[in-house]
């Protein structure tokens, strides 16, 4: 069954519409260039809302490790995302300080990025267009690929059904895709959940 991962929540409301539609995973994003945003504090009250079967990611971009660790050793995130350049020595220092799981994310071009995130010794990887660019890559460059992952980038309502059924990753991850005039928005996120799983009966 593929998980849902519904990303950029940062209002009550989100919350209240993510424990009624179940996904998997939310994401709270933490990084300090990013529209989405939310502060250590916002995130704590939201998360204390959220139901416990669903599993809070933070996801951060070339942030000190200290920061990742606390955030995530006070309970806020589950599952730690890492968008930047952090590379195979900053995994392993993270894995010192915490035992949660890693996503580390790529931007997918070329048949060697798909190479290169198959190597990456991250718990998780996620295959993005671009980094919060709402745009699909080609997904033709995953017809060899052997490692489960977080499919990203431009998935919307409209072709999750599609992304599903004909690639059947291990995971979708929607944030752009599921929001009105910047914000998220109740309908389209239910009718994104909607769509996967009808991808998944096909």
């Amino acid at each position: 069954m593929t998980r849902i991962k519904l990303c950029g929540l940062s209002r009550m409301e989100d919350i209240v519409a993510a424990n009624r539609l179940k996904p998997d995973y939310i994401g709270f994003v933490f990084a300090a260039k990013s529209k989405r945003r939310v502060s250590q504090l916002k995130a704590a009250e939201l998360k204390s809302k959220l139901d416990p079967k669903i599993k809070a990611v933070g996801v951060f971009l070339d942030d000190d490790l200290d920061a990742v660790a606390a955030m995530m050793n006070l309970g806020i995130v589950d599952v730690v995302q890492l968008h930047g350049r952090e590379d195979a020595e900053y995994l392993k220092k993270l894995r010192t300080i915490t035992d949660k799981p890693i996503i580390k994310a790529f931007v997918i071009n070329s048949a060697e990025d798909v190479k290169r995130a198959e190597e990456c010794d991250a718990d998780y990887i996620l295959l993005d267009g671009g980094k919060g660019s709402g745009k699909v890559f080609d997904w033709s460059l995953l017809k060899d690929i052997k490692r489960p992952y977080f499919l990203a980038g431009g998935l919307n309502p409209g072709n999750a059904e599609a992304a599903v059924s004909r690639l059947h990753p291990f995971a979708v991850d929607v944030s752009t895709g599921i929001e009105t005039d910047g914000v998220k928005d109740a309908e389209k996120m239910a009718a994104f959940v909607a769509a996967v799983r009808k991808g998944e009966e096909e």
